[in-house]
């Protein structure tokens, strides 16, 4: 395989390209589904059973989960409440201690994989429950009241199934916790409007201009401009899964991640594996978040790296350069590398970064917007500046959606080398 510019790092290896994030996306807008089905349940026992028999049901094919099963804390212990799937006689009432090391992890981290041979690994526990070889667990609950466990069957795709349990995860306690949420709406609108750029930046040899439009009250959308040392600009664009308050309140927690965590000996992909660390450990976010960030400097160098994003396209007249290299999304492993991008902007190139609501938008017939629409948009405007640029596919994504309400958050940044 020949690498292009954007694949070859500071140190001249070359990379393979990053794990794209349309997989994870698939899979939490199934799970994101499924779980809409049962918001109405409120008594908390009968939600976490329709969940566990869902997950076991419904994503087997998905995740490998043959076996689920529930623990409710009772005193210092847990206890098994329920089972679904499997043929393993299910011993209901079996106490598992609170030391017990798988339980002490999950309890800790809010979700486990562990595989026999793993240290922890209780042979003797895992025969008696039935969990087989391999297992995932997550704590759900004011204070991790329960506790659910899921035989994997097979070869684990590890990353798949920590997204998936993160988002379960994240789902049920919003649901749990949904009246003392009310009342963070307007707070977490007026920290976002702080949070983001009031303006373009004046920074010598570019133009920027920045548009971003929630679907909601608030949204996971999210653009910065971070001035850095000898006339750097670091510019970032996110995209939180789903949209709304959860969103919202993740995408603040990156903003605020990116600015505190800037490091002027750091590289970039260094920046965004410190950030993807702390995403993983955040409590209150549902913990999976696309973001790429740049650093343009003089004379048009841009070092960037690309965390399972849209690629941003670097325009050089009518030629259209994705900007791939990078990693994983944010958030659902917290030992995920990131590789490190290089290319250069002539005069009058420019880097158009957007947010998948721009590209996935619908029209009347449900048909989307798309990036093939979005590239022969800009091959017909290759010397346009940078606010015309945006204003140009803000308009047109609105004319081709004329009728349809607006369903994702949308951003359209363009850094244009004058």
């Amino acid at each position: 395989m020949t690498a292009r510019a954007s694949d070859t790092g500071t140190d001249g290896l070359i990379m393979p390209t990053p794990p794209r994030s349309s997989d994870f996306k698939a899979l939490y807008l199934k799970l994101e589904r499924t779980l809409d089905n049962i918001e109405r349940i409120e008594e908390s026992t009968v939600l976490l059973e329709t969940v566990l028999q869902i997950l076991v049901r419904d994503f087997r094919d998905d995740l490998g989960f043959e076996m689920g099963r529930l623990y409710r804390s009772e005193g210092l212990d847990y206890y098994l409440c329920c089972a679904f799937g499997g043929s393993w006689p299910m011993p209901i009432g079996y106490r598992v201690p609170r030391e017990h090391p798988p339980h002490v992890r999950t309890l800790a981290d809010g979700l486990l994989i562990m595989r026999k041979g793993d240290p922890g690994y209780d042979e003797q526990i895992a025969t008696a429950i039935g969990v087989g070889t391999t297992f995932a667990a997550i704590a759900v609950g004011p204070g991790n009241t329960h506790v659910l466990v899921f035989s994997v069957d097979g070869e684990i795709n590890e990353e798949q199934v920590l997204y998936s349990l993160s988002a379960v995860r994240h789902v049920i306690n919003m649901k749990l916790q949904q009246g003392k949420l009310a009342g963070l709406l307007e707070e977490a609108r007026t920290i976002q409007e702080s949070l983001m750029p009031s303006g373009s930046p004046q920074v010598a040899g570019y133009e920027i201009h920045g548009y971003s439009r929630s679907a909601e009250v608030v949204g996971g959308d999210l653009y910065d401009y971070l001035p850095r040392r000898d006339r750097l600009l670091g510019v970032a664009i996110g995209d939180a899964c789903g949209h709304g308050l959860p969103a919202a309140l993740l995408a603040r927690d990156v903003i605020t991640g990116l600015r505190m965590g800037m490091n002027e000996k750091s590289r970039v992909s260094r920046t965004v594996e410190r950030l993807n660390r702390v995403i993983h450990r955040a409590a209150l976010s549902n913990k999976f978040i696309s973001l790429f960030y740049g650093e343009f400097g003089p004379g048009g160098a841009l070092v960037y790296c690309n965390a399972g994003h849209n690629p941003p396209l670097h325009q050089h007249g009518t030629t259209l350069r994705p900007l791939e290299r990078g990693g994983l999304i944010l958030g659902p492993s917290p030992a995920a590398r990131y590789a490190q991008g290089r290319t250069c902007l002539q005069s009058g190139d420019a880097v158009v970064l957007y947010t998948d609501g721009l590209i996935e938008r619908e029209d009347t017939r449900g048909k989307q917007y798309g990036l093939a629409r979005l590239k022969r948009l800009l091959r017909g405007m290759p010397e346009m500046s940078a606010r015309k640029r945006v204003e140009a596919i803000v308009g047109d994504s609105d004319r081709y959606a004329e009728g349809v309400a607006q369903q994702d958050d949308m951003t359209v940044v363009v850094v244009r080398r004058t």
